[in-house]
């Protein structure tokens, strides 16, 4: 069986009545936009949300079968894609068991980002949908026929000659950046990384009690070798070095007097992390450590390994490109703007999850910077302004109210260089 890493999920569902006799449709797509697969069911009489939630799944389960690690959901369903975001409450018990389905076999896969269409493109997904629904109602046989909705070709457009390799690849990281832009805008994005959704709270210079916030210990782990070689160390399963694991046994001592009551250590799951969250919860007297995917490095694809210098040499345009604009990504990557959309809904999880607690959070320096600049309400060029030190330490505390301190960034006096 072929193996398509990464695939785009175009799922839908409705009912007849809300509630009523419902069905759902879901489209998997590989990265040409060609069908992979197709679910479509009758699901008896439900809601429309229960209907989209079950596409969603349907088309989840697809994606996993074909072996997929990196998933896009597009549905034009503003509930489903804001809820699985972690931006709205799931207020509906109804809906939860359906979501918390949702979000296990979203950890499944490497990476899944969530963005809203409007329904003019979701005609597949739409068209099985409402053949589901005529199931449900009695109006067509169990087994429904459907056509492939095919969008509009493009107008060819003609050229003085074949793009040259260099001129092509700009093309592409050009139309990379204006689809991801597009994508955010739907999703509710906005420029800088606030969100039109995000709450907040009311200004005031009044000092809160630590003691109702969730306050979360953000650690960068310790040293590798790609680390002091100045190397793109994205998804690469690189150990801590020697120095690397004594760095994170100080900052396990640092964090064990400083918050001896730990919730949980919530840690990516990469090596150089793992390592780094065991010392930590060891200190502590065996406090849980958790690996969340959502917490892992940005993809950096074919920059990988490479020295800062050799990325310059070799993609001066798309390295240009990338440090100008959060939705472009390194040539075979991953944007900021999809970390970031992650990211947000690992913090939102946990604040969820642990309200008024103390959680410790080990990740990378681009999850962290990402963390940071919203916790500030910072705009993108905070990113490339913050220097994070291998096994520094951040604190965040947030309210339930949506208010935020930040009451340290990259600490690291407890780090004694030899």
């Amino acid at each position: 069986m072929t193996v398509h890493r990464r695939v785009v999920i175009e799922a839908d569902g409705g009912s007849r009545g809300n509630p009523g006799p419902a069905g759902y449709g879901a489209v998997v797509r590989g990265a040409g936009g060609e069908v992979l697969a197709e679910r479509s069911e009758s699901i008896g009489v439900a809601t429309n949300n229960v209907a989209e939630y079950s596409g969603l799944i349907a088309g989840l389960e697809a994606a996993a079968e074909l072996g997929a690690t990196e998933v896009e959901v597009r549905m034009d369903s503003k509930l489903v894609v804001e809820q699985m975001s972690g931006r709205w409450q799931i207020k509906n018990p109804g809906l939860r068991p359906l979501a918390a389905r949702a979000a296990a076999l979203s950890r499944g896969f490497d990476a899944v980002r969530y963005g809203w269409i409007p329904r003019e493109r979701n005609k597949h997904a739409d068209a099985l949908a409402n053949a589901a629904m005529d199931v449900a109602a009695g109006k067509t046989p169990k087994t429904v026929r459907t056509v492939e909705v095919a969008e509009p070709e493009p107008e060819p457009r003609e050229v003085a000659a074949p793009d040259s390799p260099a001129r092509a690849q700009a093309r592409q990281v050009a139309a990379q950046a204006r689809e991801t832009a597009a994508q955010a805008r739907e999703s509710g994005a906005q420029p800088g990384g606030a969100r039109a959704d995000a709450p907040t709270a009311r200004s005031s210079w009044e000092p809160r009690p630590a003691t109702a916030a969730t306050r979360l210990l953000l650690v960068r782990h310790g040293e590798t070798e790609r680390t002091a070689q100045r190397r793109y160390s994205g998804r690469g399963d690189v150990p801590l070095s020697e120095r690397g694991a004594a760095q994170a046994a100080a900052t396990a001592a640092r964090i064990a007097a400083l918050a001896p009551s730990v919730a949980a250590v919530v840690t990516s799951p990469l090596a150089r992390c793992t390592a780094t969250a065991e010392a930590i919860a060891g200190a502590l007297g065996g406090t849980p450590v958790l690996p969340e995917r959502d917490l892992v490095e940005c993809d950096f694809g074919e920059w990988e390994g490479c020295t800062f210098a050799e990325v310059r040499e070799r993609w001066p345009a798309e390295m240009d490109a990338w440090l100008a604009s959060t939705s472009v990504a390194p040539p075979g990557g991953e944007a900021f703007i999809e970390v970031g959309a992650r990211v947000r809904r690992a913090v939102s999880g946990l604040l969820q999850t642990y309200r008024g607690q103390t959680v410790v959070v080990v990740s990378h320096v681009s999850p962290l910077k990402l963390m940071l600049r919203d916790a500030l309400a910072a705009n993108d060029a905070f990113l490339h302004r913050l220097y994070l030190d291998p096994a520094g330490l951040s604190i965040v505390d947030t309210w339930p109210d949506g208010g935020v301190a930040v009451r340290a960034v990259n600490d690291t006096a407890h780090l004694v260089e030899g």
